[in-house]
């Protein structure tokens, strides 16, 4: 039977079904839910974030490769390799949760398609069992194929009329097929997506875990070795003289408060502990067991418990929030009155320069940048540039 030549018998079936057409229900377009766009666009921004911290970690360790006969550096630059690796598994983390989401709502979006297509075509294979008596021409797939129906009804303008009308939904239904297999198409892809990141999150893992045995290995090689220890003990010499310098000139300028705050000096005795934990690294002179060296501590060592949230001893102004060699991420806290207290071998900020913080205000969290005790925070306070014992203005446990 030739389809794109129909017999006067078949025009007049098709001018009936026609008219049947008309009162199909329209075919949508079925979209991403409001929830569903919302929750992608909030895991873009978070993504935007992560690859803006991936790219500082980049240029840090390009920094600190041109300065690879620096015991410091090389700590740093596998410390930057270590939060670098961390940053990346977070960032396939949240695209996993990305391609989930997308994957749940092209899931729900298929059934809906399909259902809506096949009552579609029962409508019609209905209406074709009317027709049945006008001939066997498969009057649906025939419709799919010609370029406008109103060609073939120009015997009448009412139902030329309705042909004009009927095109729409008959591009409706071809676009309804397409986003059917656009969206199952979508489906494959995504979930090739999801098993490509899951193989990258083990493989970044991996390096994590080899980042994580060199960072061991040095710090054993400081410890253990004497010509090595000596020489990581003249760069910490020379960085806690820059901090020094660095003091100095934060000194020279006088924070600006939004308020008056209590002066800390009052306080002596009364702060909060900037994190709960246990003090592994004392005040002032300390002997290494081992080679017999005596290093001065200007500040201590803590070792957190379980919460990693380092918080502000005192309400204060955050002068310094950056990376120090020999300290780490580093931030320094204005408290007036020239009292300054400091937060060294972070890992995150949770403030930023500039930032006005309360007493117990979380700051930042944890880490082991540029820390020979693992994951520490370095702690001190200063009175103008002098170094306090924080022991005698922490809360006693």
């Amino acid at each position: 039977m030739n389809h794109l030549n129909p017999s006067p018998r078949q025009r007049t079936a098709l001018k009936l079904f026609s008219l049947f057409l008309l009162l199909m229900i329209p075919m949508g377009r079925p979209e991403m839910s409001a929830g569903s766009l919302q929750e992608v666009s909030e895991y873009e921004k978070r993504l935007e974030k992560i690859a803006g911290e991936i790219e500082s970690l980049k240029t840090k360790i390009r920094r600190e490769e041109k300065r690879k006969t620096s015991l410091l550096s090389q700590l740093d630059q596998i410390a930057f390799k270590k939060k670098l690796a961390q940053e990346e598994l977070r960032m396939y983390s949240m695209q996993r949760k990305r391609a989930d989401l997308e994957l749940a709502d092209l899931r729900q979006k298929i059934p809906r398609l399909e259902s809506e297509l096949d009552h579609a075509e029962d409508t019609i294979k209905k209406i074709l069992v009317t027709m049945y008596k006008f001939g066997r021409l498969r009057y649906f797939d025939f419709l799919l194929r010609i370029e406008r129906v109103e060609n073939l009804l120009t015997d009448n303008n009412r139902l030329s009329q309705l042909a004009r009308n009927q095109e729409k939904i008959i591009a409706d239904y071809r676009i309804s097929l397409e986003d059917l297999n656009e969206a199952r198409r979508g489906l494959e892809n995504k979930k090739n997506l999801v098993s490509d990141l899951i193989l990258k999150s083990r493989e970044k893992q991996t390096e994590l875990n080899n980042q994580e045995k060199r960072h061991s290995a040095l710090i054993k090689q400081i410890n253990q070795n004497e010509s090595t220890h000596l020489q990581a003990l003249d760069e910490l010499k020379d960085r806690a003289e820059q901090l020094q310098a660095l003091m100095k000139r934060i000194l020279a300028k006088q924070a600006a408060f939004p308020t008056t705050i209590i002066p800390m000096y009052e306080k002596k005795g009364a702060l909060a502990w900037p994190i709960a934990g246990r003090v592994v690294t004392s005040f002032g002179i300390k002997r290494h067991p081992r080679f017999n060296t005596r290093t001065r501590s200007n500040g201590i060592e803590i070792t957190p418990k379980k919460n990693m949230v380092v918080k502000s001893v005192h309400a204060g102004s955050i002068v310094y929030a950056d990376h120090f060699q020999g300290y780490g991420n580093l931030i320094i806290i204005d408290h007036g009155l020239a009292y300054h207290s400091l937060y060294g071998h972070c890992s995150d900020f949770l403030a930023d320069k500039g930032d006005f913080v309360a007493a117990e205000q979380p700051i930042a969290i944890v880490g082991d940048i540029s820390s020979f005790s693992g994951k520490t925070l370095y702690f001190e306070i200063r009175y103008k540039t002098k170094p306090l014992n924080p022991l005698q203005w922490l809360k006693r446990r």
